[in-house]
């Protein structure tokens, strides 16, 4: 069974910053087209960003494009979200996800096969 481990959430003002890193633990697990996902109090689960295997290509939900970043260290098989200017609305626990194989969608939870507990993310006005 995959385990992918969130870590660097925490609380921050507005306007801060934070970076989440995501990495397998247990068995050897080569990260795959990964994306990252939010969950706020009361409501569903909600796409963020996505990155290719590779890297070569990314998507970002249009309210947080030019405040996040979602990259990937290959060498090290670690994923990461940049979070700047970080707003009151952004509160929510952060997830990432893997998916096995590139497919057409990839803003639905049904697109991804793995999942991490989630880090939250606490952004105070």
């Amino acid at each position: 069974q995959v385990q992918l481990v969130e870590s660097g959430g925490g609380l921050v003002q507005a306007e801060g910053s934070l970076r989440l890193s995501c990495a397998p633990s247990g068995r050897t697990f080569s990260l795959p087209h990964m994306g990252w996902f939010r969950q706020a109090p009361g409501k569903g689960r909600e796409f963020v960003a996505y990155i290719t295997r590779s890297g070569d290509r990314t998507f970002y939900l249009d309210s947080v494009k030019g405040r996040f970043t979602i990259s990937r260290d290959n060498a090290k098989n670690t994923l990461y979200l940049q979070m700047t200017s970080l707003k009151p609305e952004d509160t929510a626990v952060y997830y990432c996800a893997a998916a096995r194989i590139l497919r057409m969608s990839i803003r639905g939870v049904n697109d991804y096969d793995y999942w991490g507990q989630g880090t939250q993310v606490t952004v105070s006005s």
